[in-house]
């Protein structure tokens, strides 16, 4: 790696500027809290979900703020691990002495955690964003256990976006008609252009298009060396228009072309490793049968799904569903489906046991949906002995007295807010 072209792409990289329209995102204060903590901040996530923006609100907190580098330059593809000692140099020649470093993507040169684990044993204070979960917790985990503190940041989530549109609203014992519209408006936005920071702002296809082709060619088919991308593409189509249903790896197999279902359950890996796509298993007390047990596939974003998916209108519940299902994953729950004679959408386990169960749809105006709604939520009741379950709708409050418990039903949207009693 040539010294000349290091000391240019640190110039370049220092002529960033924060976005004008910044949101306060929720794990900002949880990081902070950790600051002082000698151990290695990890903040991982999708691509452009605004882990640099957080790791730069830090950066600029800090009297020694100078050694930030991001490895996500195509200047640096032949970057090897012995041009780590060569940057440090020059972080010196250019700066002076400093204990603070901040990188990102640093996951893209390979052999990397060892240059990390050199610089936190000389008692550094480190930065890392990454967007391969598996990638940054595979090195981490065999060379630097038990020295760092990993967080992950989702797109914006709906509370963010009211955070920062309509702040007022928690401030509030009541919420007037007016607000209920704002809101209502603000969520017909979220349900339409997802979270992703700058789409959210600017509403440029052109930018999820890139953002798309970047995960799939730079973070899987590139990192993994597959050779045909086809099968790849039509796994993902597959899964943005069907969100929520439920998939086997062999069928999936013979839906895209692939010999496979082994082939077929690693590319879902490399998906859910890069931030795109989630998987719920159906529970069970069985981990055996869990495992044979048909999945479920939920995406990490609303716009995402629309731009790469197919989608018809009767697809409104399934997006609701992707929404809540992000909702309780940005709050770290462990998420199953349940089904048996019937179907409930959403099991919360903490401890080792069901603690909540959760069904969305659009609405329940309807007699038959209200039916099978209300009959999936209580079947799971029954099996895991709980006395209160949930439907989540657009917009309908009501509450349902039943032997088997109480049953309420909740507007998404106020769901969404932690606004619900």
């Amino acid at each position: 790696m040539d010294r000349e072209v290091l000391k240019q792409i640190i110039a370049d990289q220092r002529e960033y500027r924060a976005p004008s329209d910044f949101f306060d995102r929720l794990p900002v204060s949880t990081i902070r809290t950790c600051l002082d903590d000698p151990a290695m901040l990890i903040i991982s996530g999708l691509r452009r979900s605004g882990k640099s923006t957080i790791q730069r609100v830090f950066q600029r907190q800090f009297a020694m703020s100078d050694y930030y580098f991001n490895f996500d330059d195509e200047r640096l593809i032949r970057f090897k691990v012995e041009d780590f000692q060569m940057l440090l140099e020059v972080f010196i020649e250019l700066f002076g002495k400093q204990t603070i470093f901040y990188f990102d993507e640093i996951q893209n040169i390979e052999g990397w955690e060892r240059f990390i684990r050199r610089l936190y044993e000389q008692g550094n204070k480190i930065f890392i964003t990454g967007s391969n979960a598996n990638l940054l917790s595979k090195e981490l985990g065999t060379h630097l256990t038990g020295r760092y503190i990993q967080f992950e940041v989702y797109p914006l989530s709906f509370k963010e976006i009211v955070q920062h549109k309509y702040p007022e609203c928690f401030n509030k014992q009541m919420l007037s008609t007016s607000d209920v519209g704002t809101l209502l408006r603000l969520f017909a936005e979220y349900f339409e252009y997802g979270g992703i920071p700058d789409y959210f702002r600017f509403r440029k296809t052109e930018y999820l298009q890139d953002l798309y082709e970047g995960i799939l060619y730079r973070d899987i088919v590139a990192r993994y060396h597959i050779s045909s991308e086809k099968p790849l593409q039509e796994l993902v189509y597959y899964f943005a228009s069907n969100v929520g249903k439920e998939f086997s790896y062999t069928k999936l197999a013979q839906i895209i072309g692939i010999s496979s279902p082994n082939t077929v359950s690693s590319y879902c890996s490399y998906l859910e490793q890069c931030y795109l796509c989630f998987f719920v298993n159906r529970y069970s007390h069985s981990l055996n049968k869990q495992i044979q047990y048909n999945k479920k596939c939920y995406m990490i974003d609303p716009a995402l799904i629309r731009k790469v998916g197919f989608r018809v209108s009767e697809d409104r519940g399934r997006l609701l569903e992707n929404i809540v299902f992000l909702n309780l994953k940005m709050k770290n729950k462990e998420i199953y489906f349940h089904k048996d004679k019937k179907e409930c959408d959403f099991l919360i386990r903490e401890n080792n046991r069901i603690v909540q169960a959760i069904q969305v749809a659009v609405q329940l105006s309807d007699q038959e949906v209200k039916s099978r709604e209300v009959e999936g939520l209580v079947e799971a009741m029954r099996a895991y002995g709980l006395t209160e379950g949930m439907i989540l709708t657009e917009n309908t409050h009501d509450t349902y007295e039943r032997d088997d418990g109480v049953v309420k039903v909740v507007p998404i949207w106020k769901w969404l807010l932690d606004l619900v009693l």
